[in-house]
């Protein structure tokens, strides 16, 4: 994932402003931020704000509500009309898993509500996701892969997948191998 959050840095500059979304793959996007200057950060993923406020030139903006544990994500309603106040320049975001189809899977419906509504408000979708999510299942379906911007994974998922991946090829950043 410290691959996939390098690359995803690479694409965003100092000054930017960006929505990033809950997750462990956001999260290490964050981390890999830290160098950069005068960000402005729209996030309800409460880690990911907590590593970049060690840079003071960076504004951090978050919703209020109830953090949940131990993901130290914020979601519901309120998260919503939040981000729906902004707009960005990018939108980082993950899956819980993608269908065969392309199709962006969820846990909960709140998270794929929220997630469509950062890339509304973005110019520039970033999908980060790890290999493992390829074929995983989750009940909530979102948008499509194929809709997405950019797409940052870490290592190539299995050959089934291959028909999926020659649709987004020139979208596609495969992290690994890739100079940090």
């Amino acid at each position: 994932k410290r691959a996939i959050g390098e690359v995803a840095a690479g694409l965003i500059p100092d000054g930017a402003t960006l929505f990033i979304s809950i997750g462990s793959t956001p999260l290490s996007v964050a981390r890999a931020l830290r160098r950069r200057k005068g960000l402005t950060v729209i996030t309800n993923n409460l880690s990911a704000a907590m590593a970049l406020s060690e840079e003071v030139s960076n504004r951090i903006i978050l919703p209020g509500g109830e953090v949940r544990l131990p993901d130290r994500d914020i979601l519901g309603n309120d998260v919503l009309d939040f981000f729906g106040r902004f707009r960005a320049d990018f939108a980082v975001f993950g899956a819980a898993g993608i269908a065969e189809d392309g199709g962006l899977l969820e846990f909960h419906t709140t998270e794929v509500h929220a997630t469509q509504k950062i890339c509304e408000n973005a110019k520039q979708s970033i999908l980060v996701i790890d290999g493992s999510k390829f074929g995983r299942l989750a009940p909530a379906l979102g948008g499509n892969i194929a809709d997405m911007d950019r797409i940052i994974i870490d290592r190539r998922p299995s050959d089934r997948f291959a028909p999926l991946l020659t649709n987004i090829k020139d979208r596609l950043l495969v992290a690994e191998g890739q100079p940090r």
